[in-house]
């Protein structure tokens, strides 16, 4: 049974699916996905941190990325595994605050992140001469708190705005975590300008996003790659630049179709659908899709486990 008791400040959240015994089954098939992105990102994260081989940039952005699903599984899946089994879908209005916040952090901090490992590929590949000047451990810091940092304060700011509009009486927020963007959509108060501000400003930071990335960055490292004359240097270069431009669409392709399609396009069910996507299904397939295939990463897994191991022996 349900239970929708909320105090006047409290948002209820819907969750994924309603509580019935279909959907139940559909709950136990998703936990299984659930566990192995928590399980592998975390195993990411630990292979890069105790392995010394792993330490340079490309690897430890890497493990940013293997952090923030990490994070993302952990911001979502206890409070929606928690409101399906019990029922009591109500959260405090701060506590959907800070959820939102943390969320908006870690969306824009990935886009950073992505956007650094671009650089970090063009630098390789193209200037391989620089790369140790260009892409230093310092340099590597800075560009990860930097991502860090400018999504916070962005985030914070969206974030204030939706604690600061006024709601109205129905709280009931049809997704399974908290967003600023849903949050916005039950407020008593005309939030047009905000709205066009924050689509204005997705369109400008994934254009941006997109033609540094796709058509600069790994464009020239493809022309760079197709000009080589060592077949083996092209194929590593091209499975690189492979993995990485499918983990960058998983994370396009979301925000694109949540922010710009028009209203009257939209329907809760596609954006919990795409909500899902981009929660469950991305933080699993990234670490097969991107670390697992990485040559180095394997090696690495391989001594690690030896070393385990011995250990116990």
């Amino acid at each position: 049974m349900e239970n929708y008791t909320q105090t006047p400040s409290d948002f209820i959240l819907l969750g994924l699916f309603p509580s019935s015994r279909v959907n139940l089954v559909l709950f136990i098939l998703i936990v299984p996905f659930f566990l192995m992105a928590l399980a592998g990102n975390l195993a990411m994260v630990l292979l890069i941190l105790l392995d010394a081989h792993l330490h340079i940039p490309m690897h430890i952005l890497l493990s940013q990325l293997s952090l923030m699903d990490l994070m993302y599984i952990c911001t979502t899946a206890p409070k929606m595994t928690s409101d399906f089994l019990s029922g009591i879908k109500s959260i405090s209005f701060i506590g959907c605050g800070t959820k939102a916040f943390f969320f908006g952090t870690l969306a824009g901090s990935e886009g950073l992140i992505l956007m650094s490992m671009a650089y970090d590929s063009y630098v390789a590949i193209c200037f391989p001469l620089h790369y140790p000047i260009g892409m230093k451990r310092r340099v590597c810091v800075l560009m990860i708190l930097g991502s860090w940092v400018m999504s916070a304060v962005s985030a914070c700011a969206h974030t204030v705005y939706a604690l600061h509009i006024s709601y109205c009486r129905s709280r009931a927020i049809n997704c399974f975590f908290c967003n600023v963007s849903v949050m916005v959509t039950l407020a008593c108060e005309d939030t047009s300008i905000y709205e066009y501000t924050v689509f204005f400003s997705t369109v400008i930071f994934l254009l941006f996003f997109f033609l540094l990335i796709i058509v600069f960055s790994y464009g020239k490292v493809l022309l760079a790659v197709h000009h080589t004359g060592s077949q083996e240097g092209r194929k590593k270069s091209y499975s690189t630049c492979s993995t990485h431009l499918i983990v960058v669409t998983f994370y396009i392709v979301p925000f694109a179709c949540t922010y710009f399609r028009p209203k009257s396009l939209c329907s809760p069910a596609e954006d919990k659908v795409l909500a899902g996507f981009y929660i469950i299904l991305t933080p699993m397939l990234n670490p097969v899709i991107d670390r697992l295939r990485n040559k180095e990463v394997l090696g690495a897994l391989e001594r690690v486990t030896r070393r385990i191991c011995s250990a116990k022996m």
